[in-house]
């Protein structure tokens, strides 16, 4: 490894924060605690999954001792039953990284969730807010004609929107129908106008990145199937007999827990879930690796390679 890429803050005298960013089944987590052994560290995590109470084997969040030893801010801090987006992440991120600077330490925000990454440092757009009963008759178009005849909408009035968002996003896809029927703007119209603060933070980008996507897969199959032994259907068992989740929540369309929700819906068989649920991981993972490469000033790195030593020594020279 080479020296590392730093992205510029503000100013030079900003402080530092380390972002270690990656497809899901890289060994992110495993990375953050081991550079918390060597330095004063605190893990703000980046995951849109890990912020709901309950939802803990699916989104494969550490275990209690674990987080006891190496504690995770914005994880368990809302119910499925609540809507978390990027813009609360980055309210959320923003107050622990101040929090982190000034007691003297080093936020490490760490996780897959790229949207959350961009909106950390580019901003939010200001959107409308949502209206339940456009995004439930969205949701029932969506059961009768499917998402992707929403997506072939979406690409009809905001092409640039379509063009980034995957057919098989339906949040996503939903989400920019629903701020077009609100405002008579496309999506991309609002990112275009917003007023992007940046981030006051110095960066050192890690992204773990995958050479071989097969190899990947196979991380994929087998950490599910251990998830699977771990208990992860009666998780979401438990989710499902509350009575007060559906579907098409947010907490409900993660991986995983989406494909297992159907299968107790009775739509599908055990195995037609596991397979399901394997695919839409890969998926997912194909959709980080795309986000990563885009992102600038960013240190690439082999997961599974010999690099914690130079990692850590080139570490040591910031820190």
């Amino acid at each position: 490894m080479n020296e590392l890429v730093i992205q510029d803050g503000t100013s030079p005298d900003d402080p530092l924060a380390i972002f270690i960013m990656g497809p899901t089944a890289t060994g992110k987590t495993e990375l953050a605690m081991a550079l918390v052994d060597e330095f004063p560290l605190e893990i703000i995590s980046v995951d849109s999954a890990m912020v709901y109470r309950g939802m803990d084997i699916g989104s494969a969040k550490p275990e209690p001792a674990t987080l006891e030893k190496y504690p995770h801010r914005l994880i368990d801090i809302c119910d499925p039953s609540e809507a978390y987006s990027a813009g609360r992440f980055r309210d959320d991120a923003l107050r622990e990284m101040g929090d982190v600077t000034a007691a003297g330490h080093v936020p490490l925000l760490v996780g897959g969730t790229m949207l959350y990454f961009r909106a950390l440092q580019e901003g939010i757009a200001e959107l409308p807010d949502a209206n339940e009963e456009i995004r439930q008759r969205l949701n029932r178009e969506a059961q009768e004609q499917g998402w992707e005849r929403l997506h072939q909408r979406l690409a009809e009035i905001d092409p640039e929107s379509a063009r980034r968002i995957h057919p098989n996003d339906p949040q996503r896809i939903q989400r920019a129908l629903e701020v077009y029927e609100i405002s008579g703007r496309t999506l991309t119209s609002f990112w275009q106008q917003q007023s992007a603060d940046k981030l006051a933070w110095r960066r050192v980008k890690i992204a773990l990145m995958p050479e071989h996507r097969h190899d990947l897969r196979e991380k994929i199959a087998l950490r599910f199937d251990a998830m699977l032994n771990a208990g992860l259907v009666e998780e979401v068992e438990k989710l499902y007999q509350r009575g007060d989740l559906a579907a098409e929540m947010p907490a409900m369309r993660a991986v995983g827990y989406r494909q297992i929700w159907a299968m107790l819906a009775g739509e599908y068989d055990f195995d037609t879930m596991r397979e399901k649920a394997i695919i839409a991981t890969a998926q997912l993972a194909k959709r980080q690796m795309t986000w990563l490469r885009k992102e600038v000033n960013c240190n690439f790195i082999e997961p599974d390679s010999v690099y914690l030593p130079k990692l850590l020594k080139s570490l040591r020279i910031l820190l």
